[in-house]
């Protein structure tokens, strides 16, 4: 609930637990509602409360299962999707290009780098 592919999971969580039914909107709410504990929860170390949020939504997990034998396949989709973590990465298309000759040096092609260093280090002091 406090990752970040959280916004992208609430529509999918809220969709089961709903079951196509018109409370949506106040299972939202709930789940919007245990966000905020948990987060709250996680930052104080107050282990006690983050364990009553998850026992909250795995007794109604466990009651939407029960009550719908189709579920249990709609949920493997949902944990699959959500599992491998590619939510939690934005995807970027990349395109690069090298022209002018040729190169005698290092290239390097890359949607993101966060530190390069070649050669000698800098010194330090």
């Amino acid at each position: 609930m406090v990752a970040d592919s959280w916004t992208a999971a609430r529509d999918r969580i809220v969709s089961f637990f709903s079951r196509g039914g018109s409370e949506g909107g106040v299972i939202a709410g709930e789940l919007e509602t245990s966000r905020g504990e948990l987060a709250l929860a996680l930052e104080a170390g107050d282990e006690q409360t983050a364990l009553d949020v998850e026992a909250e939504w795995r007794t109604r997990l466990r009651r939407t299962l029960a009550g719908s034998p189709a579920a249990a396949a709609e949920l493997r989709e949902v944990i699959e999707e959500f599992a491998s973590g590619s939510s939690d990465r934005q995807t970027v298309a990349v395109h690069n290009t090298i022209s002018g000759g040729v190169q005698h040096g290092t290239v390097v092609q890359a949607g993101t780098v966060g530190s390069l260093n070649f050669g000698t280090p800098p010194t330090q002091g």
